[in-house]
């Protein structure tokens, strides 16, 4: 089954802030240099776009 695309739409209120944040702490973090670790924020970024996609495929 292919993977559904993600739209702003597919995301709850709450997921987007929270994408907003994590978006702003790897920047911050970016500008630290290139050595910094982002794995960690990148699993909760990961993390949420799955429960989009699976709310997605169920069709709510």
């Amino acid at each position: 089954m292919a993977t559904p695309d993600l739209t702003a739409g597919d995301y709850t209120t709450s997921e987007k802030a929270r994408l907003t944040w994590l978006i702003a702490r790897m920047a911050k973090r970016g500008v630290a240099g290139d050595a910094v670790d982002l794995s960690d924020l990148q699993h909760k970024f990961d993390r949420i776009q799955t429960q989009a996609r699976k709310r997605k495929q169920q069709g709510k």
